[in-house]
């Protein structure tokens, strides 16, 4: 089970309150974490990534045990902690400004 920590307006979105969970049948990967979230809340499809091109939208991170995981390839297995639960991955909407 993922545990899936979402930034407030993607979980006013999705109806979400506080973290959400995901189980994933194969590999645990970031790619496999968003397509579980996009499948069980359709409302997100086109929020965190590309719906075509699945390439991560400007402005959003993703992070998992203290580690930018946002310009990793999406096949790229996620940490052991966040396996186990133990760690949640964070979908962070990004600040800019000058």
């Amino acid at each position: 089970m993922i545990r899936v920590v979402l930034p407030a307006h993607l979980r006013t979105l999705a109806k979400i309150d506080g973290e959400t969970r995901i189980e994933l049948d194969g590999a645990a990967t970031q790619g496999a974490v968003l397509d579980a979230l996009e499948a069980r809340y359709p409302m997100l499809r086109g929020t965190m990534r590309d719906p075509v091109t699945h390439q991560r939208r400007p402005f959003v991170r993703f992070f998992a045990c203290r580690r930018d995981l946002s310009h990793e390839t999406p096949e790229v297995a996620l940490p052991d902690a966040v396996l186990a639960g133990e760690e949640p991955f964070l979908v962070v909407g990004a600040i800019a400004g000058g």
